[in-house]
């Protein structure tokens, strides 16, 4: 009986950190794609609209490489990358225990999910659709939410990695970080 106490304790945390990670993917890739919808419906075509001064203003451009417009004649490679993302992320959920990292993988799932929408459905389609960037942020890039949500996503990632901190209760016991 009370080997099953953290066995079920692990499943509930794990259910926990499963739909976080889904939540967070969830919204992300809903804001991602109601800011985008409403930017080509209101800018495309016309001039930017400056937000912070003269610092970062929005603008909407197409994109069909990846970030700084690295790779526009390879779109098909960033649609198998983002794809790959996606299945990744949700193969590694079926271990997820750690909030931190739901939050991480989510921010990761919704905003690949975010920009393979794009390379998927938007012009010139076949998987080499242009993704619709619009915050220009000066000398720097213009980027989309869905970057945003991967840049943060990735950033946390880090973090967590370098803290050690597991994603799953198999690899807290791999680290010694579990306790019997």
């Amino acid at each position: 009986m009370t080997g099953e106490v953290p066995e079920v304790r692990e499943r509930a945390g794990s259910e926990r950190a499963v739909w976080l990670l889904w939540g967070v993917a969830a919204v992300a890739y809903a804001v991602d794609l109601v800011s985008k919808v409403a930017v080509v419906a209101r800018l495309e075509g016309r001039a930017g609209v400056p937000v912070i001064g003269g610092w970062m203003e929005l603008r909407v451009q197409r994109n069909a490489g990846a970030a700084f417009g690295f790779g526009q004649a390879t779109t098909i490679v960033f649609t198998v990358i983002a794809t790959a993302v996606v299945v990744a992320v949700v193969r590694m959920s079926r271990r997820l225990v750690s909030t931190p990292w739901a939050v991480s993988l989510g921010l990761l799932l919704g905003g690949a999910l975010g920009n393979l929408t794009d390379r998927v459905f938007r012009a010139p389609g076949g998987l080499r659709g242009a993704v619709v960037d619009f915050i220009a942020v000066r000398d720097f890039s213009v980027m989309n939410l869905a970057d945003w949500a991967i840049s943060c996503g990735c950033g946390l990632a880090v973090l967590l990695s370098f803290r050690g901190t597991p994603m799953s209760a198999a690899s807290g016991s791999a680290t010694g970080s579990a306790t019997a």
